[in-house]
């Protein structure tokens, strides 16, 4: 079911870290990492519609799609052998999971198709290194009437400041560095590819949501 490509430096990183976390993620980030369910029952993904999400981990973003959303093709791709093990387990035969650096994947070569209908990319963004280059790799694999889901953290500037600098700190463990530019990078991308932009910031401040629409 999945495709596995040599592991970068990076991905080496993401195998490091999420070799015993992987059987506790699920379990542990279901109390800090909001707006994803939010996006997901937004994404208007009817039967036949071709859904990839960008950094899949353990598959629960699949998982949920394919109850909410029956009969949409689900694709994964993620950078961690380790995680892709998890969503192997998870998932239903016919998702197509591959092994794959978010910046420059040969969609084609690992999915046999070029452009989806639907992309996501949730809470990965914040750990992506070269993620302004994932963005611009995602909005050109939009196929005509597509759509591109981001949720990510935001500048939670609604919390307290202890609370606020303390989270930022815990984040950082875990080699999470919110992108405090992320609104303008996408409002840029929106202009640079004529796609409609619409924003959504949780709580708080806690998250932010942008979806780009061909």
């Amino acid at each position: 079911m999945a495709s596995l490509a040599p592991a970068s430096s990076h991905g080496a990183l993401m195998d490091g870290i999420y070799r015993r976390q992987k059987h506790i993620y699920d379990a542990t980030r279901k109390f800090y990492l909001f707006g994803r369910d939010g996006l997901i029952d937004s994404l208007d993904a009817r039967p036949g519609c071709t859904v990839l999400e960008i950094a899949c981990g353990t598959g629960r973003n699949l998982d949920r799609i394919g109850q909410v959303w029956p009969g949409s093709r689900l694709h994964g791709l993620d950078i961690s052998s380790e995680m892709l093990s998890i969503a192997q387990k998870r998932l239903p035969s016919d998702c197509k999971l591959a092994c794959g650096d978010a910046m420059d994947f040969d969609a084609q070569r690992l999915f046999g198709q070029s452009a989806f209908d639907r992309i996501v990319i949730s809470y990965a963004v914040s750990m992506i290194p070269r993620w302004e280059a994932t963005l611009e790799h995602a909005c050109h694999l939009l196929a005509p009437g597509g759509s591109l889901h981001v949720v990510d953290f935001g500048d939670c500037n609604g919390l307290p400041k202890p609370l606020r600098t303390g989270l930022m700190a815990w984040l950082r463990s875990f080699h999470v560095s919110p992108r405090g530019n992320l609104l303008s990078r996408m409002s840029s991308l929106a202009t640079e590819n004529n796609l409609a932009i619409r924003t959504r910031r949780g709580r708080y401040g806690y998250f932010r949501r942008v979806t780009l629409s061909r």
